[in-house]
């Protein structure tokens, strides 16, 4: 399976050695141009790539991330030690053949099997009644 999540993170703020306390960090300081910092545009490395959002008016970190490979998805049924109220998402574990992964403060945005080829059989339109089905209300 193909699974693609949202990570978030707190802020890292980077201080400059040069800088004094309570001086603000420049856009300028704080993200120099990819080209002049590395020597190379940063679409030509392959690296994480974090983007401040605003989360209840504090700015936080955000990735998106997509992983291949990947046998089930799940969700710790109590909040793990990495989870962290103040962030959006909570501890996400991703099977692969090597083992299990956690991904902590991550959000499911899409799923997918690879490897299902044939439409899904059984659609039911809006117009028709579902047969067979009890409400959760009635037994059996």
């Amino acid at each position: 399976m193909l699974v693609q999540l949202r990570q978030y993170k707190h802020e890292e703020v980077q201080f400059d050695d040069n800088r004094t306390t309570g001086e603000s960090q420049t856009e300028d300081t704080v993200n120099p141009d990819s080209e002049d910092y590395f020597g190379k545009d940063m679409d030509e490395l392959d690296v994480e790539t974090w983007e401040t959002i605003k989360h209840e008016g504090d700015p936080i970190q955000r990735r998106s991330v997509t992983i291949g490979g990947v046998t089930a998805v799940s969700v710790p049924k109590e909040p793990t030690e990495e989870d962290d109220p103040d962030l959006p998402g909570q501890t996400i574990q991703l099977r692969m053949g090597g083992g299990i992964e956690n991904l902590a403060q991550a959000e499911i945005v899409e799923v997918q099997d690879l490897e299902v080829e044939d439409p899904a059989e059984g659609k039911v339109s809006k117009e028709d009644e579902p047969h067979g089905k009890a409400s959760m209300d009635e037994e059996p």
